[in-house]
């Protein structure tokens, strides 16, 4: 991923909550045939090297598992974004030197893909990602909820997915590169849209002044 200095992430701790945010990913691998992607709900086990694992699973009827990879795979998470018109700056009004550009959010984790079928493998995989998105709800539902057959049935359809991360690549583009009004003036022209992500993004462009902390 192409990364300027201004909009590089490196914080360990913002990556991992990027990449949890992001909640729907996409696994790339390449192979003999080509490049093969396919989006993906997957979780982040911190507890597992030193950037973490990922887990996830897919369904045994999609190729790119039975495929070999020729190379670490790639997962790719993307965060908020949004669209920012040069009518924003304030550098317009001064030069008219200017023109769009999008704000974005991204991170690429690269690392060994390992796919695996292993029946009790899967249970606990399914079951981590099934908790991790149902706790937030009012009535959550549960794996044992359903029939146990039932369950190992629908084990029988997936393959697990585990990629433990060997390196990890977070980009944060938000108007740092911008004189302190057009960062003002993206800031405030997201915040009025009608997009909850563009207020999302909003909230992310550093409007201090460049000498003082940016968060």
């Amino acid at each position: 991923m192409y990364t300027p200095p201004a909009f590089r992430e490196d914080d360990p701790a913002t990556l991992r909550l990027i990449m949890r945010a992001a909640r729907l990913s996409t696994l790339v691998t390449a192979t003999v045939d080509g490049l093969i992607a396919t989006p993906l709900p997957l979780f982040l086990d911190e507890t597992e090297g030193t950037h973490g694992t990922l887990y996830g699973h897919m369904a045994k009827a999609n190729p790119q598992w039975q495929a070999p990879p020729l190379a670490e795979a790639l997962v790719i998470f993307s965060g908020p974004d949004a669209y920012v018109t040069p009518s924003w700056y304030v550098s317009k009004q001064e030069h008219g030197k200017v023109v769009p550009t999008w704000n974005y959010v991204a991170v690429h984790a690269y690392g060994p893909v390992e796919f695996f079928d292993d029946p009790a493998r899967l249970l606990e995989q399914v079951t981590r990602l099934t908790e991790l998105h149902e706790q937030p709800l009012a009535e959550p539902w549960s794996v044992s909820d359903a029939p146990e057959p039932f369950i190992q049935s629908q084990l029988k359809g997936i393959v697990g997915v585990r990629l433990p991360i060997s390196r990890v690549e977070g980009k944060q583009k938000m108007s740092q590169n911008r004189p302190e009004g057009d960062r003002a003036g993206v800031a405030a022209g997201l915040q009025g849209s009608e997009r909850e992500s563009d207020r999302h993004v909003s909230a992310l462009i550093p409007t201090a002044p460049r000498n003082e902390p940016v968060r």
